[in-house]
């Protein structure tokens, strides 16, 4: 009967190897982005938080200080529970302080690059409805006021920050974020990788570049320290480097071209790290061959709905026979399918659209959301078998043998972002990164 649904031929092992690939669940804690950070500076206030420059630092007590002091000027100005305050500022340790004192006065950050030409920030703010916006001169005089005596406590399902991308028509599309969302995703990755007092990570990422979240609070939440490159050394992989050597950075998170160019001169310039998180981009196949043994390079992607990352590839031996970096596998309480135009699975090696699912996607401000139910879809990808170990999760081709002719001669191979092969791109700056901003609605 040809009126009949057509059957469901996926194999019984892909489908029994899939579900457990996509059954890691975990008990991660919950909570706000900010409420560890306030634990912490109370319970060690002298421990160190951020370092900038050849000699700045400020500690957890001071930092935390500052924060509810910006925190109870955005009350006094009537800022609350369910508001959204842009973020304006230079990279440095009054940025990190401006985010932490709109999140303790319960409302969301919005961040806005400083680069960004006058007329799409004012786009921004008005799309974000953001009931203040937090520049040089308004930090100052929240400053001035009076602290909070507590940061305040929201659910976490509250709004934690709007991340704006651009998309492929170039207007600006938010990304509606909540804690219980980035907070899933920040303590799955120290879960796995670790960190904590004796760590630094260096914030190369740009405030309005979602890696800058993982910056920020993955340090801030367990004992590590954020080391601050300040607006234009963002820019000066030179910078980066005497930053890494000098003030104890172990712990490296950007796209993989600013770690590519930060490694020219030698395995040398990575002296010092321990695990080095590339996303956003493609990464190229001799990424690994340029760290020094000791380093753990992790290749993470997703959407920035997701909640920073949704996948993640240790990248140790890369196989000759790949095309490039596979994509990977779910992060706890994630999950993939790569599903066909007829709403089924697509068995192994068989591309088709990729379907993000688990945690609690974000939603955009504005424009279509992106979401099926609990489900973001995202670009094309395909699954391949790993020798017993689930299948990895490949982006069009990425990952597959090439032996395996997948997929078609002439289709465009070229991944929308995400783990890949990078083919001499290290003079260009990835978005996001330069403070332009990330091109959105695509997987990493």
């Amino acid at each position: 009967d040809w009126s009949e649904p057509f059957p469901d031929l996926l194999p019984p092992s892909q489908r029994a190897a899939r579900a457990e690939a996509n059954s890691e669940g975990a008990d991660l804690g919950g909570g706000t982005l900010h409420g560890r950070f306030f634990a912490r500076a109370q319970a060690e206030p002298d421990a160190p938080a951020l370092r900038w420059g050849a000699d700045g630092e400020a500690t957890y007590g001071e930092l935390a200080g500052r924060a509810l002091r910006v925190a109870g000027g955005l009350a006094a100005a009537g800022v609350g529970e369910g508001d959204r305050v842009a973020v304006r500022l230079p990279k440095g340790p009054g940025q990190v302080a401006a985010v932490l004192g709109v999140l303790a006065a319960g409302a969301a950050y919005v961040p806005v690059g400083v680069s960004q030409p006058e007329a799409r920030a004012a786009l921004i703010l008005e799309q974000a409805g953001a009931s203040l916006c937090v520049d040089s001169t308004e930090l100052a005089r929240l400053e001035a006021a009076d602290p909070l005596p507590a940061p305040a406590g929201p659910s976490e399902r509250a709004l934690a920050y709007v991340i704006y991308t651009s998309g492929s028509t170039g207007v600006p599309k938010g990304v509606a974020v909540s804690h219980a969302a980035a907070w899933n995703t920040i303590a799955d990755v120290v879960r796995r990788w670790g960190m904590g007092p004796g760590d630094a990570v260096l914030g190369v990422s740009a405030l309005d570049f979602d890696l800058s979240v993982f910056d920020i609070f993955g340090a801030l939440s367990f004992g590590a320290a954020v080391v601050l490159p300040d607006e234009e050394e963002r820019r000066d992989a030179s910078a980066w480097r005497e930053l890494v050597s000098s003030r104890g950075v172990t712990v490296w998170n950007s796209a993989p071209a600013l770690l590519d160019v930060m490694l020219d001169d030698g395995p040398g310039a990575a002296a010092g790290l321990r695990l080095a998180l590339v996303s956003g981009d493609w990464v190229p196949l001799g990424l690994r061959s340029k760290l020094p043994e000791g380093v753990l390079l992790v290749a993470m992607g997703g959407a920035t709905e997701a909640g920073i990352w949704s996948n993640y590839f240790e990248v140790g031996e890369v196989d000759p026979s790949w095309s490039s970096i596979p994509y990977g596998r779910p992060l706890s309480n994630q999950s993939f399918r790569v599903v066909g135009e007829d709403g089924l699975d697509c068995p192994d090696w068989v591309p088709g659209e990729l379907w993000i699912g688990g945690g609690e996607p974000g939603r955009r401000v504005s424009g279509r959301s992106g979401e099926d139910g609990r489900l973001l879809r995202r670009g094309r990808g395909a699954l391949v078998p790993d020798g017993g170990h689930g299948p990895l999760l490949a982006r069009s081709r990425l990952g597959v043998p090439r032996s395996q002719g997948l997929p078609a001669a002439g289709e465009d191979t070229r991944p929308q972002g995400g783990a890949g092969r990078g083919r001499g791109r290290r003079g260009r700056m990835p978005r996001g990164e330069g403070g332009r901003g990330r091109r959105g609605r695509r997987a990493r």
